[in-house]
């Protein structure tokens, strides 16, 4: 008996002693059928893998016998088509069963993920259970409410003690004391002191002593012109 024999029937044996025990369940789980079609999977790529030596061996008959033998080559290309053509199935087969191994595993990955996410909610559930809403707001008040409280407190403690002046009403006060003293102090020297009633000396310079300087600037002048040459 070959190998893809054996797996044939070994296959078929285990798929209907495992379908009674199947039925008895209620199906198969996901995990159990991801199983198989990985199965069926290994047993096609081996059957491929035989198909494709048997392809090279009938080509290598054709070639061996070419025109001498005819009727023998034409024999091999014939088997050939044939192996061609299951081995285009067991590709197509391939393809269909790995679509529906990534399904069924996208599915399974959905229920475990729905699943836990079912238990996270439950679980939040039971948190908020005990909790009330109205509660909730009454203590929110009650904190803002203390809050306030304890801020009237610090303004309280900060709070300058002692007496309390207006600052306007002391420099008023302060102007007034400073023209009383200014009065005080006039009338201490007599009043106001009087204008002279005679004429002050003039300050301009006399016709003499401007001619002096301008004596003196000349000289200057020429004293500086005999250094320059």
């Amino acid at each position: 008996m070959s190998k893809i024999s054996k797996l044939f029937k070994g296959s078929s044996g285990s798929s209907s002693s495992s379908s009674k025990h199947h039925r008895s369940k209620g199906g198969p789980t996901p995990q159990e059928a991801i199983h198989k079609l990985r199965e069926t999977e290994e047993m096609l790529t081996k059957k491929q893998e035989y198909l494709e030596k048997r392809i090279e061996q009938e080509i290598m008959i054709a070639k061996k016998n070419g025109t001498k033998n005819k009727r023998a080559a034409l024999q091999a290309l014939k088997r050939k088509k044939r192996l061609e053509q299951q081995l285009t199935q067991i590709d197509g087969t391939l393809s269909t069963i790995e679509f529906q191994r990534e399904a069924l595993e996208n599915s399974h990955t959905n229920t475990e993920v729905l699943k836990n996410m079912g238990y996270a909610a439950k679980a939040m559930k039971h948190v908020h259970e005990n909790m009330d809403i109205d509660k909730i707001d009454d203590l929110m008040h009650d904190i803002t409410e203390q809050q306030d409280v304890a801020q009237e407190i610090s303004e309280a403690i900060s709070r300058p003690m002692g007496e309390m002046f207006d600052e306007d009403e002391l420099l008023a006060e302060l102007e007034e004391l400073e023209k009383e003293e200014l009065e005080d102090s006039m009338k201490s020297m007599g009043g106001l002191p009087s204008v002279p009633s005679s004429k002050l000396p003039s300050t301009r310079p006399s016709q003499r002593a401007t001619t002096k300087k301008r004596v003196e600037d000349d000289d200057d002048m020429r004293m500086l012109a005999s250094w320059a040459t």
